[in-house]
């Protein structure tokens, strides 16, 4: 009896590789969400394949990956959890890491490196600002869009303030991300380098969000960044601390 299992698994896992190995890459489309991932231009078979145009949902907004790379562990199609190892390049624009869809809104990310320009934040806020954004998260799964579990560094390089008076370099700063499943997802703030320096701590409880940061000069800030900071921040001597509450929509 336990043989016929053995020997009635294997079989079905030889038929789905074999199915895998040779179907069109579009179907792939149908196990991932639509209202959160758009692929376009499919390439090759759903186990190797590529999309010329990915899009991906965040906030108000979609993110363009441009065209991505994928190779699908075929096993995981067993468990209607796709697993797929994915790699993106779009200018300076880079991805890659491991993806597996849990369901239509549980995704969970491994081993991932994400980097891009700070500029595109300017599609979800207003803010002015240049360098390069890359996130690595050795683990990061999402429910309904938001963290669940994470353990990660999110790093802004060579940071600069696009001021009225031109290009203001502030330096290169990291975020040292850690949540358990479920609980509330905290960070610390460092600076690695940089005249302006940055300290303090970021909160995420499910959609709602706590930022404090403290933020000093090398010397004296500049007239116009000073300027801009006593806008969004509360001085404290020559310091300015910078305390956001809100929530995600």
């Amino acid at each position: 009896m336990k043989s016929r299992l053995l020997l009635g698994l294997v079989s079905a896992l030889v038929l789905v590789v074999s199915l895998v190995s040779t179907a069109p890459a579009r179907l792939l489309g149908a196990f991932l969400p639509g209202d959160s991932v758009v692929m376009q231009g499919f390439h090759g078979t759903l186990w190797r394949g590529s999309a010329s145009r990915v899009l991906v949902h965040i906030g108000p907004g979609y993110l363009h990956l441009g065209t991505v790379k994928w190779s699908l562990r075929p096993s995981s199609l067993l468990l209607f959890a796709p697993h797929l190892e994915i790699e993106s390049r779009w200018g300076r624009q880079r991805l890659e890491g491991e993806l597996i869809f849990r369901g239509v809104q549980d995704l969970e990310m491994r081993d991932f490196d994400f980097s891009f320009a700070a500029g595109l934040v300017r599609h979800f806020a207003p803010v002015e600002l240049e360098g390069t954004l890359g996130a690595q998260f050795t683990a990061l799964r999402l429910l309904d869009g938001l963290p669940h579990s994470a353990d990660g560094r999110l790093v802004w390089q060579q940071a600069v303030w696009l001021s009225p008076m031109g290009a203001r370099p502030l330096g290169t700063y990291a975020v040292d991300v850690r949540q358990d499943p479920g609980e509330t997802l905290a960070g610390q703030v460092q600076t690695l380098s940089g005249p302006i320096e940055a300290s303090g701590s970021v909160e995420l409880t499910g959609a709602a969000y706590r930022v404090d940061i403290l933020v000093a000069a090398q010397g004296a800030f500049e007239p116009q960044l000073q300027q801009a900071l006593s806008l969004v921040a509360s001085p404290r001597g020559d310091d300015f601390q910078l305390v956001l509450d809100g929530e995600f929509q």
